[in-house]
């Protein structure tokens, strides 16, 4: 159940919890519940309302663009590659193309076919996207809608759903390309390649990866030496108040690659919670301790801001509660974990070792 912008949150991604292994009690399914209502609910990661600003007073709509190649590509088609889900997809076309993640729209529209793209998931909030019509909602695919479009390619991850949508679309004759979900900063250029490779376009792949990998590189070297010698402790929340749901991610939540590249420490994970998420109590916060917070915008308005935030139980007794220390990242680009990652990460450095802390 790892969340992110793609889940069906990939975000927390309770369809694929759903597919990838059985219940574990009726408080797993109550919590996976909870948690796929709360994302239904608030689109996790939808961008129908108004910019939001992080703790920092920046607003999110600054880094709500994508930045494409400089130079259009020029497919070399047909090309036949390999799909995720074990077959081999043949791709003759890209002049209509659906991507079914927020993180996939983002690729294909950074290697400069956004003018290709006729339809978007909810979660592709970025600002080129945001006009073209909506055919999945927290990975629940209308396969109507997608066929109606008429799509030379499709292209989905394993997170993707329901499996019956996925077979419709296929029945019909469209490719489509099942991609693997990235769970951390070393998938970035993997799923641009893969899917620039299905485009027509390897080069152009390699281009962009390059760009993003060096940005990447170059944020980091600006992270700040640690006086004390002691990284600080970050713990990632995943919270819906309006939905009452509360969770702490764990070594699996899909922030700890984030985090560690931030020179920070990834405290749910330190502290030993080995899975995605749990939920969380005073205990579990007592043994994180973190220094500092990280949550998606929406999830730190969901409760109320930093007022809100430290009424849940265990928060006001951290260090990060004490201080009033929060990192927030837009929903739409937190975990996606492709071009725009340096952005994230530059937010997350900049909140994060900025002189008096966050959220004050």
């Amino acid at each position: 159940m790892r969340i992110s912008q793609d889940f069906a949150p990939t975000g927390p991604d309770t369809g694929r919890a759903a597919r990838r292994r059985p219940a574990r009690g009726r408080a797993a399914a109550a919590l996976t519940a909870a948690v796929a209502f709360a994302l239904v609910l608030t689109g996790c990661g939808g961008g129908d309302g108004p910019a939001a600003k992080s703790a920092s007073g920046k607003s999110s709509a600054d880094a709500d663009r994508v930045e494409p190649l400089a130079a259009p590509p020029a497919p070399k088609l047909p090309v036949t590659v390999d799909s995720a889900d074990g077959t081999k997809v043949t791709i003759g076309s890209t002049d209509r193309i659906v991507p079914l993640t927020g993180s996939l729209s983002e690729i294909v529209f950074t290697l400069g076919f956004g003018k290709q793209v006729v339809a978007r998931d909810i979660t592709a909030t970025f600002e080129q996207a945001e006009k073209l019509p909506v055919v999945t909602r927290a990975h629940d695919v209308s396969a109507e809608s997608v066929l109606s479009l008429k799509p030379t390619i499709v292209l989905a991850d394993t997170t993707t759903g329901p499996s019956e949508a996925i077979d419709q679309i296929r029945d019909a004759g469209i490719p489509l390309l099942v991609v693997e979900p990235a769970k951390g900063l070393d998938d970035v250029g993997r799923r641009i390649d893969t899917v620039a490779e299905a485009l027509g376009v390897p080069s152009a792949g390699t281009e962009l990866k390059e760009r993003t990998e060096k940005r990447i590189a170059d944020v980091q070297k600006s992270i700040p030496d640690h006086a004390d010698g002691k990284k600080p402790r970050v713990a990632f929340l995943y919270l819906r108040g309006s939905a009452s749901v509360y969770l702490l991610g764990g070594a699996e939540s899909g922030a700890s690659s984030l985090l560690e590249a931030a020179g920070a420490v990834d405290a749910g994970k330190e502290s030993g919670l080995s899975k995605d998420f749990t939920a969380i109590t005073s205990e579990a916060l007592a043994k994180a301790a973190p220094d500092a917070i990280l949550l998606m915008t929406k999830g730190f308005e969901s409760v109320g801001g930093m007022d809100g935030l430290v009424k849940i139980p265990g928060i006001a007794e951290t260090p990060a509660g004490m201080d009033r220390r929060v990192v927030t990242v837009d929903d739409g680009v937190l975990l996606n974990y492709g071009p725009r990652t340096d952005r994230v990460l530059t937010e997350i450095v900049e909140q994060l070792y900025a002189k008096g802390g966050k959220g004050r």
